[in-house]
């Protein structure tokens, strides 16, 4: 999707790591580990990205520091779309299906762009912890660890039916999006 809005990968991979990580100042070569890029292409489209206003620098230690300019003019859509495409669900919904039986998917926190004091995550039935342990880490690019919850389906439906905190505000916030809900009103009603 982005590729389309825009004409370089690097470019792109650069956007989200700044938009998303807003007070963070980064070097050349440690964006070039981080994104696993040739140094001349991050190089050059950080000054594409200078030129244009969204990033800025400061030298400090004898190094130049890039970081995001949060008064660009359009900064807030840019980061949206970033935002958007970043914790794009789709491919989140169907690589965490194959790690099998997903009953109820909820996504709280950074993935719908709020701080969050419990988790990111809570999924309801039976997957591979390991797997997706695995690929939390090194698939998902975040500005934090993703906290997650893994529960079966007879525990949800235990704290569904004593109106557990926890569960009763993850899936009554109107602003966390339910990805996969698999339980039928009969079942239990997931709002409560």
């Amino acid at each position: 999707m982005l590729k389309r809005l825009f004409t370089s990968n690097t470019r792109i991979k650069l956007m989200t790591v700044f938009l998303m990580n807003p007070a963070e100042e980064y070097f050349i070569r440690e964006l070039t580990r981080k994104l696993d890029e040739q140094i001349n292409s991050i190089r050059r489209e950080l000054d594409n990205l200078k030129r244009v206003g969204l990033l800025k620098t400061r030298t400090k230690n004898r190094k130049k520091y890039y970081y995001v300019n949060t008064g660009f003019i359009i900064y807030e859509e840019l980061k949206s779309i970033i935002i958007k495409a970043v914790s794009s669900n789709e491919n989140l919904i169907k690589d965490i299906q194959k790690m099998g039986e997903v009953i109820v998917l909820a996504l709280s926190g950074q993935f719908v762009d709020r701080p969050t004091t419990s988790v990111d995550m809570l999924i309801v039935g039976n997957v591979d912890r390991e797997r997706l342990t695995q690929y939390i880490n090194n698939e998902l690019r975040t500005k934090r660890p993703i906290k997650f919850t893994v529960m079966n389906e007879e525990d949800y439906r235990y704290r569904q039916s004593c109106k557990d905190k926890f569960v009763s505000d993850l899936m009554n916030d109107e602003d966390n999006q339910i990805a996969i809900n698999k339980m039928t009103l009969a079942d239990v009603d997931v709002r409560l």
